[in-house]
């Protein structure tokens, strides 16, 4: 199998399924949620996050096991994995239906398969074995993630407020590209994780200049 990768954008116009209430059905409800996708969870019972995130209406409820018919409207689906009739159920519900489908850890019965997610902020990392291995995937999100930490999220909300006046001031591509790639080939990444704000800055301004650097928010964190 070949997966040919993707992101999925603008769930929040899209109805997702979930279905199961363990640990692992959690993690998919998270991700789902904090892309503001419109999420029903089926399962008979709920972890006690998920219970709290029903509590809160994050998400609808049908407190009962997966029926036929459950899968009409959705426009996607991760199923935690059951015994094998009823993943192929699942299976053939979301095939004839149009259904973006993933039963965990059942290659056979997925027409997706998920990678393992690092996110700071706007940088989204994903990891796939082509599930052959999601351990595999696991372990090395786990030591991708001493890499890119929190001052990735920064610097790419630097980077996005900085476009306009990039264009305005540079509106020649090339040049334009050059200092992008300057910036980020410099050190800016390394003086903003030390918490060295200034001093990134006064680097974008030997880079950029002076209406550039006026475009950069102030980080949250910044002491």
């Amino acid at each position: 199998m070949k997966p040919y990768p993707i992101f999925l954008v603008g769930l929040e116009n899209y109805h997702c399924v979930v279905i199961g209430g363990t640990h692992e059905g959690e993690g998919k409800v998270r991700g789902l949620l904090e892309c503001n996708a419109t999420v029903t969870v089926i399962a008979p019972t709920l972890t006690e996050q998920l219970q709290a995130w029903a509590d809160e209406g994050l998400f609808v409820w049908l407190e009962r096991p997966y029926q036929k018919g459950d899968l009409r409207g959705a426009f996607l689906v991760i199923a935690e994995r059951d015994d094998p009739e009823t993943n192929a159920a699942i299976y053939a519900e979301a095939e004839a239906e149009g259904v973006l489908v993933n039963v965990m850890d059942d290659v056979d019965h997925c027409n997706f398969v998920a990678g393992s997610v690092i996110r700071q902020g706007k940088l989204v990392v994903s990891i796939s074995t082509s599930g052959a291995a999601p351990a595999l995937s696991v372990r090395t999100r786990q030591r991708l993630q001493e890499e890119f930490g929190p001052e990735y999220a920064i610097f790419l909300d630097w980077m996005q407020a900085m476009r306009p006046p990039m264009a305005e001031t540079y509106p020649k591509f090339g040049e334009r590209k050059t200092r992008w790639y300057e910036m980020v080939d410099s050190d800016i990444l390394a003086l903003i994780k030390a918490g060295e704000f200034a001093q990134a800055r006064q680097r974008i301004f030997e880079i950029a200049g002076e209406e550039v650097v006026r475009a950069i928010p102030e980080p949250t964190n910044a002491s």
